[in-house]
C-alpha cells in the first residue's frame, strides 16, 4: 500500500514539473505583474525541473 501512494506521489511530482516547465511564460504573466518576465519565466522552468526530478527519482528508487 504504501507503494502505491509514493508512486502516485512520484507522477504527480513529475506531472506539476511538466506543467511547470511547459506553461511557465503563461504562468508569470498570469501571476507576476512585474516588467521583467524573463527572470521569473527562467525560475519556473529550473523549479519544475527540480520537481520533476525529484518525482522522478521517487519512483526509480520507489521505497
Amino acid at each position: 500500500m504504501l507503494q502505491i501512494v509514493f508512486k502516485l506521489i512520484g507522477v504527480l511530482l513529475i506531472l506539476l514539473g511538466i506543467v511547470l516547465i511547459y506553461d511557465a511564460r503563461i504562468l508569470t504573466k498570469r501571476f507576476f505583474g512585474f516588467g521583467d518576465q524573463n527572470d521569473a519565466t527562467q525560475g519556473l522552468k529550473i523549479l519544475g525541473f527540480i520537481i520533476a526530478m525529484l518525482g522522478g527519482l521517487i519512483m526509480y528508487f520507489n521505497l
